[in-house]
């Protein structure tokens, strides 16, 4: 997290850091203009997702599955908004595309559609140009019926 907001802290947007209470581990890195802290993961994951306008993932541990899995089963399930959600180094990321297309599509727990919801990009430009794109076809803000969807949560 730190790498996103020291790249907006010195660049030209505002640096939002959205923090949880952890008994030990967790302290506010130093390039925030805006800090929030959060007692329960769950409105904190919510929040990353719901202002957010593309969420993209580096190679991470559990905290890092847990945040893709929870913004993924969001968007999926129309609870937000649809935003690029990109999964950046194919070797880290493959294998597991690769299982969800085995055994979550091949067993019926997911639609083949669903794991459009991703792409998997490796370049830094490749990425910028994924998330342009997705807004070429569609407006910046939520469409109306998202809007709709966001005021009933």
């Amino acid at each position: 997290m730190e790498a996103a907001n020291k790249g907006a802290f010195f660049g030209k947007s505002p640096s939002v850091g959205l923090n949880i209470q952890l008994p030990h581990e967790q302290q506010n890195n130093p390039y925030q203009d805006i800090s929030q802290t959060f007692r329960h993961f769950f409105a904190r994951k919510y929040m990353f997702v719901r202002f957010a306008s593309a969420y993209v993932v580096m190679p991470g541990g559990f905290g890092t599955l847990d945040e893709l899995m929870e913004a993924l089963t969001l968007i999926q399930t129309g609870k937000a908004r649809k935003i690029p959600l990109i999964l950046v180094c194919s070797e880290f990321w493959g294998p597991m595309i690769d299982w969800f297309k085995d055994r979550l599509v091949g067993e019926g727990m997911v639609d083949a559609e669903d794991i459009n919801l991703i792409q998997l990009i490796d370049e830094p430009e490749k990425v910028v140009e994924a998330i342009f794109k997705h807004y070429e076809a569609r407006p910046f803000g939520p469409l109306p019926n998202e809007h709709e969807m966001l005021l009933n949560l």
